[in-house]
């Protein structure tokens, strides 16, 4: 039996996970949770408290010690890094994607790259706070002298010394070619960045270093959804949904689609395991349902999650949508406020009670589950016949029936930790002791229930049909 570490952090709770591998299987148990959640910044903004994430990282650590592991992988969100400086510290606070500060970057790359030339070099989507957008919105000269780490390669510096970039990560940068899985040199240097700014890159598979008890920590697929998809079992579809606090919906292709029309829809082309590309879309997720319960109970109502989707599931059917990549619904705040606003501004009835704000948000993020396959598949002139969802929104058995229903399709939900076991998969290949993409246990299979038609009149409302 082999043991191996995954270092697992989400946007509101971070993991360390024991892996254990034997007979092709691997068995997760977990060692540590804690939360990761933005805090506000001082001068204004959010940031990420790292020193207190380094702190229960090593906790873990610490305990899983004793199970002497092979190796130790880490996997994060995308997009927000460290600047370390030629001392070998970290300078400044690392900040939060949800921070403002890119307003109007990216009108000022635009003026130095055409939308079109940056598409056909990176193949990402527009996301207002994609890594290059951040690195404009630094004050002048602060990226001088400076090496650039995303979170997870921070992390691994802090624990070995040794600076470098993890390629899936990398890819959502905006910097990324996404044909040559190289940096652009013609972006970084149109953009204005400062040469040695962008560390070596690494590839999942490849050693990063040694802790100070010389346990190696190995680079993995380090972008969680990258590591999410490396635990899907293969099929000919390849069709997913990685729901957690953002939902990651598309296909796993073996080259990238870098077509206008890709462009045009917003979809991504990121790099995965073994030379594929993750083509999707991001969508919010279960941040508003986390978001929502935040509010409540701040005001001081007692409000459990399980009931209160259980109360959700009585509520009238498709009485009113949102479409949950609304610009104000992406920072902290009162989300049942903001969802029953735009619920007003379409002519649709507001949602006065948790469990009606509740059945909004899962049949919104359902509708746009569907708009978002139904668009890969077009793009990627691929047919679908099965979704996998994976990740926390697997544990929610209605959010994955009404997505059924929506896309038309079965649903096989699970695993639940999928970036957990995808992350330990990259390990253990490495080690030599496991070659096939690990099986996790389904949560349950969701058969479409033949609502086509209402599920289609609902998703017009806010323009996703």
């Amino acid at each position: 039996m082999a043991r191996f570490v995954a270092v697992d952090l989400g946007a509101t709770s971070g993991r360390v996970m024991l892996g254990e591998v034997g007979s092709g299987e691997i068995e997760l148990a977990e060692i540590r949770r804690f939360a990761t959640g933005p805090r506000p910044r001082v001068g204004g903004g959010l940031c990420w408290d790292v020193a207190g994430m380094l702190a229960e990282i090593k906790a873990g650590l610490a305990d899983a010690a004793e199970s002497r592991p092979v190796s130790i992988g880490i996997d994060s969100w995308a997009v927000d890094y460290g600047l370390v400086g030629a001392d070998g510290r970290l300078e400044g606070d690392v900040r939060c994607y949800r921070d403002p500060r890119t307003e109007g970057m990216a009108q000022r790359l635009r003026a130095r790259v055409p939308d079109e030339l940056l598409y056909r070099i990176t193949g990402l989507q527009y996301l207002p706070f994609n890594t290059v957008y951040q690195l404009l919105s630094e004050p002048e000269g602060r990226l001088v002298d400076k090496t650039m780490l995303l979170l997870p390669d921070l992390i691994g510096y802090q624990l070995t010394g040794e600076i470098g970039a993890e390629v899936t990560n990398a890819s959502t940068t905006a910097l990324l070619d996404a044909t040559t899985r190289r940096w652009s040199a013609e972006l970084v240097a149109r953009a204005g960045l400062p040469d040695g700014l962008l560390p070596p890159l690494r590839q999942p598979g490849e050693p990063v270093g040694a802790t100070e008890d010389g346990t190696t920590v190995l680079a993995v697929a380090s972008h969680d959804t990258a590591s999410a998809v490396a635990a899907i079992p293969a099929d000919a579809d390849g069709a997913y949904i990685s729901c957690g606090t953002w939902s990651l919906v598309g296909l796993e292709l073996r080259a990238p689609v870098l077509t206008e029309a890709a462009r045009e829809a917003n979809f991504t082309n990121e790099a995965g395991i073994d030379g594929t590309v993750r083509f999707l879309r991001n969508t919010m997720g279960l941040w508003l349902l986390s978001e929502s319960l935040r509010v409540w109970r701040e005001q001081g109502l007692d409000i459990r999650l399980g009931d209160v989707l259980e109360a959700a599931m009585r509520e009238p059917a498709f009485r009113s949508i949102v479409d949950p990549d609304a610009a104000v619904l992406l920072p902290p705040g009162d989300m049942p406020s903001r969802i029953a606003t735009l619920c007003a501004e379409s002519g649709q009835p507001k949602p006065e009670s948790p469990p009606a704000v509740v059945r909004t948000i899962l049949e919104s993020l359902a509708v746009a589950h569907a708009a978002s396959l139904r668009a890969a598949a077009r793009l990627a002139d691929r047919s679908l016949s099965l979704v996998h969802l994976v990740g926390g929104g697997a544990r929610n058995a209605a959010l994955c029936q009404f997505t059924a229903d929506a896309c038309g399709l079965p649903v096989l939900a699970g695993p639940s930790e999928a970036s957990a076991l995808g992350n330990v998969f990259v390990q253990a290949r490495a080690a030599g002791v496991l070659e096939e993409k690990p099986r996790g246990r389904p949560l349950g299979r969701y058969e479409p229930r033949g609502e086509a038609e209402a599920w289609r009149s609902a998703a017009e409302r806010v323009g996703l049909a």
